[in-house]
């Protein structure tokens, strides 16, 4: 009787496709022939036969292999037929558990601002599994009416401004602001960073920022930390960023990375690094982060690392390198240096200060390089660190759509981009995102 329950049971998973009995290979062909399909039929010129076995697969193996698709080509699949919708659709399948590559594949968001004319605000986002640019509807990229550029922040799946302050999700229409309770100290241009503690809401933590005295910038004042608790709508006031810090105290000047439970700060110049306890709110010792030839640097929190990003001088000329960093030590060990052809991609210039506008975000296995000024349209480059092996892998970024507009202020980030989130922002969101996803495609193909 037993043999025969257990001959039941395996014929039944055979039957829904347990993707444990399908070997990788399956997996893969199936993955690119469900991408090629879902192209723009206008754009899709090769001839892919009928594939009507992917009616039978079972739930388990459609479920699995969908899973390895980027959301562009989810969004457009959930309107293929109710049998995909109801999958792609569903909590277990859209959670970011249920797809952990995302969360290692984060998006890259570029903001644009103008200071004279709303109007020639842009933004876009890059998702590294399509290698696509995306520019976003208006409703949603700018959710924040009338964002100035000293008061703009992107972090962590949310914008901000801090005069007064409030806040939206990425990717997300009007009716999704939230504003708080004022800053105990009102500020421009600080660090910001968002975590979970002890709490079902997002923890925010501002550092750092000048604030002005009429027209002129406060540069005596060291602004005190602020906590802010979802549950009272309160800010809690903690000690300052060290004195160390004084000569500059704005995000121009600083790079911050959460990791460890810790709000690390590092000087983009002076390589001068403290971390903020977020338990106990407390700054550790100062301490100087400058391996050999590093004149401006970045730290990131790249998964289960804390990276140092930084230009390099040598005799033989410049580069740009990434070090691990030991959090309990601080000592660093290099892990990678971007092609030099790559780098100077980036530039059109043999000007001295050219590295000036070179910018560095990262989340997850990828850490984004780019350059600021509009001169180039704003190339970029990625580099991917892999999880197993450490090795690191470089490519460019493809160029952003046109038309781009000229920008006084650009503000960066990186982001995990949740499926859920984006089945739930509406037709708008999305119908805009397909149809540039359309073009960027024709337009890749000629």
């Amino acid at each position: 009787m037993a043999e025969k329950t257990d001959a039941s049971r395996d014929l039944r998973m055979r039957r829904r496709g347990s993707a444990k009995h399908i070997h990788a290979p399956y997996i893969f062909y199936s993955c690119i022939y469900m991408h090629l399909l879902l192209l723009p039929s206008s754009s899709n010129s090769i001839r892919l036969p009928k594939m009507t076995e992917f009616s039978i697969l079972g739930l388990d193996l459609t479920e699995h292999i969908l899973s390895f698709l980027p959301i562009p080509t989810l969004l457009r699949a959930a309107s293929v037929c109710k049998f995909w919708h109801s999958i792609i659709s569903s909590p277990t399948f859209s959670s970011p558990s249920a797809r952990p590559h995302a969360l290692s594949q984060p998006w890259f968001f570029l903001y644009g601002l103008h200071n004279t004319s709303s109007k020639n605000h842009q933004s876009f986002a890059f998702d590294p599994l399509s290698n696509l640019w995306f520019r976003l509807p208006s409703s949603s990229a700018f959710p924040i009416p009338s964002p100035t550029s000293s008061s703009l922040i992107g972090s962590q799946g949310f914008l901000f401004t801090t005069a007064p302050f409030s806040f939206s999700p990425i990717l997300h229409r009007f009716s999704y602001i939230f504003t708080t309770s004022p800053l105990n100290y009102s500020r421009v241009n600080p660090l910001l960073g968002v975590f979970q503690s002890n709490s079902d809401k997002p923890t925010f933590i501002v550092v750092g920022g000048v604030r002005f005295i009429g027209n002129l910038v406060d540069i005596e004042d060291r602004l005190a930390v602020e906590i802010y608790d979802p549950h009272l709508d309160s800010w809690e006031i903690c000690p300052p960023l060290p004195p160390d810090f004084s000569s500059g105290n704005s995000s121009s000047s600083l790079s911050s990375a959460l990791f460890g439970g810790k709000f690390y700060v590092l000087g983009i110049y002076s390589c001068f690094v403290s971390s903020f306890d977020l338990e106990k709110h407390i700054w550790s010792d100062v301490q100087t982060l400058r391996p050999p030839g590093v004149n401006i640097s970045f730290l990131l929190s790249c998964r289960d690392r804390l990276v140092l990003a930084g230009i390099c001088n040598s005799p033989l000329g410049s580069s740009f390198n990434l070090w691990r960093i030991d959090e309990n030590t601080m000592e660093f060990s290099e892990i990678a240096i971007m092609p030099q052809d790559l780098l100077y991609s980036l530039f059109d210039s043999d000007e001295d200060d050219k590295f000036a506008s070179l910018k560095c975000v990262g989340l997850g296995d990828l850490v984004y390089v780019f350059n600021e000024e509009y001169h180039k349209r704003y190339p970029a480059c990625v580099c991917e660190i892999s999880s197993e092996s450490g090795k690191c892998k470089w490519r460019r970024v493809p160029p952003l759509p046109s038309p781009v507009n000229k920008f006084h202020k650009v503000i960066s980030f990186c982001s995990t981009v949740s499926l859920h989130n984006m089945l739930r922002v509406g037709e708008e969101v999305i119908g805009e995102i397909m149809d540039l996803q359309d073009s960027n495609t024709l337009i890749r193909d000629r």
